[in-house]
């Protein structure tokens, strides 16, 4: 249902949204959720980089960081009526409406995110990107977060440390039951809200990639943490359907080039910042453990027979993830 409260917001973003278009040339929106120092948001600033050099200067995209058009289902909202243009939007966000995308949170199926970058290139995975229309947004494709890790305010040694800790957690239901699974409080808050509720103990643990840690520096509350590398996080970026239909085809393939010259360059350089982001970690005296992955593998592994028995796209790319 939508409130009153809500529609007001968003006809009032989308009213400051309208093109900006000045002797033909034209600015784009594009919003997410995470910080300026982000790989998403950096995935961004070069796709406008590439497309302003690709049109001559005619187009370009102006970038919108920390929800500031609002959450992913307030952009998708704007996406839908063709409020703003392009988006980054969490695949955990997405999998509320488009259940494949939980397929991407499947825990231990992948390495790294070399690994996931890899398995973005699956029919499976350009399946999810062509279901979207269903949703009025086209998908152009992928960005990623580092693999997730846990930062917490006290070590974590074992498995038995996880139970009755409230763990910041994405809200969505394969995260919930993941932690459940693991006895774990999975405990549902917006990531700027992280620090204080860390400092004032109403969170012992995040859920969380290292961009975010570093970014947010996170760990100035939280000075423990153990690397469980338990699953990828993909932002999926799209297109505002409405939009793109106007495009000229010579239009979209503009686009579409510039954004995935910018996807690949985002993969090479995500894989870099698990490095830089974990020496910066160190060099800031945060306490890392490495963790025994074996501890956590009963606790995947009923997670990953409840979501591929539910669902045969969810399992149909996991097959083919087994298969590399």
């Amino acid at each position: 249902m939508v409130t009153l409260k809500k529609l007001f917001a968003v006809t009032a973003i989308a009213s400051a949204l309208t093109f900006s278009v000045s002797a033909g040339a034209e600015r784009l929106r594009l919003g997410h959720v995470t910080p300026p120092s982000h790989i998403w948001h950096q995935v961004a600033e070069r796709f406008n980089d590439n497309l302003k050099e690709a049109s001559g200067g005619k187009h370009s995209i102006m970038i919108f960081p920390l929800s500031k058009l609002g959450g992913d289902d307030q952009m998708i909202d704007l996406l839908q009526s063709g409020g703003m243009q392009l988006a980054v939007l969490t695949a955990g966000s997405l999998s509320n409406r488009a259940e494949d995308m939980n397929a991407w949170f499947l825990p231990y199926i992948f390495d790294d995110v070399t690994d996931a970058a890899e398995a973005s290139k699956h029919p499976a995975a350009r399946e999810m990107l062509d279901n979207l229309k269903q949703h009025k947004l086209v998908g152009l494709g992928y960005t990623f977060a580092g693999m997730r890790h846990v930062i917490s305010s006290n070590p974590i040694a074992s498995a038995d440390d996880f139970k009755n800790k409230k763990i910041r957690s994405f809200p969505n239901k394969l995260f919930n039951d993941w932690w459940n699974n693991l006895g774990a409080a999975p405990t549902a808050l917006a990531i700027s809200d992280v620090s204080s509720a860390l400092t004032t103990n109403l969170l012992d643990a995040v859920d969380v990639d290292l961009d975010i840690v570093v970014g947010l520096k996170m760990y100035q509350q939280a000075p423990y943490l153990t690397l469980t590398n338990h699953m990828a996080f993909p932002g999926v970026v799209v297109a505002s359907e409405k939009w793109w239909s106007g495009l000229s085809g010579e239009d979209r393939e503009l686009v579409l080039n510039a954004f995935k010259e910018a996807e690949e360059w985002g993969f090479r350089k995500q894989a870099e910042a698990e490095i830089s982001n974990l020496a910066l970690l160190e060099k800031e005296g945060v306490t890392i453990n490495t963790f025994d992955e074996a501890q956590l593998q009963e606790a995947a592994a009923a997670v990953v027979e409840s979501y591929t028995s539910a669902s045969a796209g969810i399992d149909a790319f996991y097959q083919q993830q087994r298969q590399q």
